[in-house]
């Protein structure tokens, strides 16, 4: 074969490489903004003297007495309905960030309420915060499909997570659930999809505080 003719071959396969990798490259970004995709929440960080341990269970938790106060949490919920969480004072308040879109959100999402059935009779309230949705119809086929029960306030932009300050155990991913002591404080934060005994493990210890 001449050498004038191995020069488009060589030619051909380069651009056939280059156009693989080219491929391989997009492939991979896509792959990366799937798994990223439920964790892109509030846009608040944390920072500075935080007090909080965050265990190997991957659950941060707060000594009573250390604890930063939680904002108070309000607006319309996908029902429609008006709803504060200053009217829970006095009460363990687990507050779970999701949206409909969310894989990790639809895992967890009947284990927060089988929790959820078992403690309120003990005085623990939840409330659910539903964020990037772009109206309330999937938030609520979401919350038909699983059986959930307990509200949530529509915030489809993110603007109630932003409430929680700097540095203190904020709501950073989608999904994240915190759980509030009776005094109003931030206990325990998760930044994952959380079984029934992990959640658990938030709930109780707060609920067993005197």
């Amino acid at each position: 074969m001449s050498a004038a003719h191995r020069a488009p071959q060589r030619s051909y396969r380069s651009r056939r490489t280059r156009s693989r990798a080219v491929l391989l490259a997009a492939a991979t970004a896509a792959g990366t903004l799937i798994l990223s995709a439920c964790s892109s929440g509030g846009t608040s960080g944390g920072g500075g003297d935080t007090n909080f341990i965050t265990g190997d269970n991957g659950i941060a938790t707060v000594a009573k007495g250390k604890r930063n106060a939680a904002p108070e949490l309000s607006g319309e919920t996908i029902d429609g309905k008006q709803l504060s969480t200053a009217d829970y004072k006095g009460k363990v308040l687990v507050v779970n960030v999701w949206g409909s879109w969310c894989g990790p959100c639809r895992a967890e999402a009947k284990n927060l309420e089988k929790v959820y059935q078992d403690t309120k009779g003990q005085g623990v309230r939840f409330v659910g915060i539903n964020t990037r949705d772009t109206s309330t119809t999937p938030a609520r086929a979401f919350e038909k499909s699983y059986g959930v029960t307990y509200p949530s306030l529509y915030d489809p932009t993110g603007k109630l997570m932003l409430r929680f300050r700097k540095g203190t155990l904020n709501p950073q991913l989608i999904p994240s659930t915190l759980v509030i002591d009776r005094e109003g404080n931030i206990a325990a934060r998760a930044l994952q999809a959380l079984s029934e005994e992990k959640l658990r493990g938030m709930v109780e210890p707060v609920l067993a505080e005197k």
